[in-house]
């Protein structure tokens, strides 16, 4: 395997595979030739090393755009980083329909073993879930599922608690988001039945939540409000019990995968993330959607500066706008709490190897694949057609893993180029972008996508990944599963009371 990668033909940089030490000489592809580069000083791996002399001011190019402009003059061989580039990004822009073409393909359907729900709905697990109005309950919910476990039968996998710290004190949007996301999980197929745990005197009571949550079947959905029972605990374990009767009725039988939902996120990036892991799961995203599945894109501030790649794909001018307005209102969002939108805020990126946003969000869209955008929703939606959706969330990786779930996701993939153990509301598959993690945590990582610069294809790599997620969604249980972990969080943005 060689040292380094230069991934596109118009790119002034390669990226270290391996590091590179001073003095080393590598040999680069150049138009129709081949340049000798003597690295200056070591590259550490998953860094860029600059091919040519850059000038002060000059752009920084890899994945054949801009990734920012160079302080000062950068000479070839040299180390790549923050102290010698900086973004090339403003703030609010004005943007401009350029339909890319794409070619809509159509694959052979896949089934998976899932579960049919009466409403038309598919689940890919058949959990009890137990859901707080408030957070002021959460220690209970955690104690009902607990006792309540004891009592799983048939095809009732586990009974889950989803402790949260919001439901009151709230204002504004901030109470708006928690009672949608709230309803979103109460309603998602995952859950073969739940229990809705009140206190009582909330803000976001179970009374004020039920139009959040619309139309139920009252075997699937239950209601308590702690305040009005004298052991909310033991009463809590009887209607579990119930849900339990209820839920394990339902089995696995195959279902389509144009059922599929999948939600696609990244998180601890390197420099190998837009190389490996995140280009293979736009690879999964284009294939699921040629055989009618669907894919959901989030976390808006890593798509500042690749923004009108997605634009572009836009499969109408109505959509293209909606993408216009999901990205200037989070930059508006940025700006009203006088914080600056194009800083990479993660100190595990800049150790391995990005250097910008427009780096980290290069990378980032690749996980879109090329197919064509054909929904736009904003938080706390749940997704309405098949194809590729843009979802409205921020970075933070608990928060808009919830918020893909909530959107309606039976699974989440999430890249990383530096590993977490955390989890979501539905099974979360960790993909590492390099051999190194995957070996070091296989306790977290589900895929290694690594392999893809040493001895596998993108061909190859992109039907195992698709195999296994349909393994997982026929029972096969994700790492962090596995491990008993179930996260969940809501977006906060504004005032506590």
């Amino acid at each position: 395997m060689q040292d380094f990668l230069k991934i596109n033909d118009n790119d002034n940089v390669v990226v270290a595979l391996n590091t590179i030490p001073a003095g080393e000489k590598i040999t680069v592809s150049v138009g129709d030739g081949q340049k000798t580069v003597i690295a200056r000083e070591e590259i550490p791996a998953g860094h860029k090393m600059a091919i040519f002399d850059i000038p002060e001011g000059g752009e920084v190019i890899k994945y054949g755009y801009r990734i920012g402009n160079a302080k000062e003059n950068i000479t070839e061989g040299s180390w790549i980083h923050t102290h010698n580039v900086k973004t090339a990004l403003g703030d609010l822009l004005e943007y401009t329909y350029n339909p890319t073409p794409v070619e809509e393909k159509k694959t052979e359907d896949v089934t998976f073993m899932g579960f049919n729900r009466p409403d038309g709905k598919v689940g890919v697990r058949n959990e009890i879930w137990v859901i707080p109005t408030v957070g002021c309950v959460n220690n209970v919910a955690t104690a009902i599922a607990k006792q309540a476990n004891a009592f799983v039968k048939g095809s009732v996998e586990e009974v889950i608690a989803f402790p949260h710290p919001y439901g009151c004190s709230q204002m504004g949007d901030d109470q708006e988001h928690t009672r949608k996301i709230l309803a979103d999980l109460i309603n998602h197929p995952n859950a073969g039945g739940v229990l809705v745990l009140g206190l009582g005197c909330e803000n976001s009571n179970i009374d004020v939540l039920k139009p959040y949550i619309g139309d139920y079947d009252e075997n699937r959905v239950k209601f308590l409000v702690c305040q009005e029972h004298e052991d909310e605990i033991a009463d809590s374990v009887e209607v579990i019990k119930g849900l339990i009767d209820y839920a394990s009725k339902f089995e696995r039988e195959p279902i389509s995968v144009s059922k599929l939902v999948i939600g696609m996120k990244c998180g601890g990036s390197d420099g190998l993330s837009g190389i490996t892991a995140n280009p293979l799961v736009g690879r999964f995203s284009d294939l699921l959607i040629s055989k009618g599945g669907t894919t959901i894109l989030t976390e808006v501030p890593e798509m500042f500066g690749a923004e009108t790649i997605l634009m572009n794909r836009c499969a109408n001018e109505e959509l293209f706008h909606q993408t216009v307005d999901l990205i200037n209102d989070f930059k508006n969002y940025f700006k009203s709490h006088n914080q600056t939108i194009y800083e990479n805020p993660s100190p595990g990126n800049k150790k391995g190897g990005i250097s910008t946003l427009e780096d980290k969000s290069l990378g980032c869209t690749q996980k879109s694949g090329s197919a064509l955008v054909k929904g736009v929703l904003q938080y706390g939606d749940t997704v309405k057609t098949p194809g590729l959706n843009l979802l409205s969330a921020p970075g933070n990786d608990l928060v808009a893993a919830t918020a893909l779930a909530a959107a309606g996701a039976h699974i989440v993939l999430f890249t990383t180029g530096r590993g977490t153990p955390f989890a979501s509301p539905v099974p979360t598959m960790k993909i590492a972008t390099n051999s190194r993690l995957a070996g070091k945590k296989s306790n977290w990582i589900d895929f290694n996508a690594g392999v893809l610069v040493e001895d596998k294809t993108m061909e190859e790599e992109t039907k195992a990944l698709f195999d296994l997620v349909v393994e997982t969604a026929s029972g096969r249980q994700v790492c962090s599963e596995a491990a008993g972990f179930h996260d969940m969080a809501i977006f906060k943005q504004g005032v506590t009371l």
